[in-house]
């Protein structure tokens, strides 16, 4: 907490505060950022093997190999969410689970099994793409603003 805070506080709840401080859970952040960071690549590295997988056996070039790819990451995605199992991954993995693909995969279809009791139309359907909507949204403006900044950039320096 900061100082100038700490010194509004009364005595008590300075007192608090300390004991908070005390018996707060330290967490491992190494530890953590390691298992995220070996579980994140592992899932790329799972996609680079399909990947591969198409361009071998079905004569993919690497510039159309990418939406299949994606699609049976989708795919295996929406099972380990259905049998329950990438809950577990992610909670062991954390932050290692939100790879683009997976973990907005696994973020729709839990809100799709979540709400299907309220039926397919208002359940599913509605709540299934609340998550999907700002994310498109902040991500189409965020590609909006960096090709903007690409733009200028490339116009004074490269034009």
């Amino acid at each position: 907490m900061v100082d100038k805070q700490k010194k509004n506080l009364n005595p008590k709840a300075q007192q608090y505060q300390e004991l908070q401080m005390k018996k707060e859970i330290k967490r491992p952040i190494i530890r953590n950022c390691l298992k995220a960071f070996l579980v994140g690549g592992f899932i790329c590295f799972i996609g680079q093997c399909i990947a591969t997988f198409y361009m071998y056996f079905f004569d993919f070039t690497e510039q159309t190999v990418g939406n299949p790819t994606i699609a049976t990451l989708i795919i295996i995605t929406m099972f380990l969410t259905g049998f329950g199992i990438y809950d577990h991954i992610g909670q062991f993995a954390g932050a290692g689970t939100a790879v683009p693909i997976t973990g907005f995969a696994n973020a729709v279809i839990s809100s799709a099994i979540e709400h299907r009791t309220e039926g397919y139309i208002l359940g599913v359907g509605t709540n299934m793409l609340k998550l999907a909507g700002p994310v498109i949204v902040y991500g189409v403006f965020s590609a909006f603003i960096i090709a903007l900044i690409k733009t200028v950039i490339t116009q004074f320096l490269g034009g």
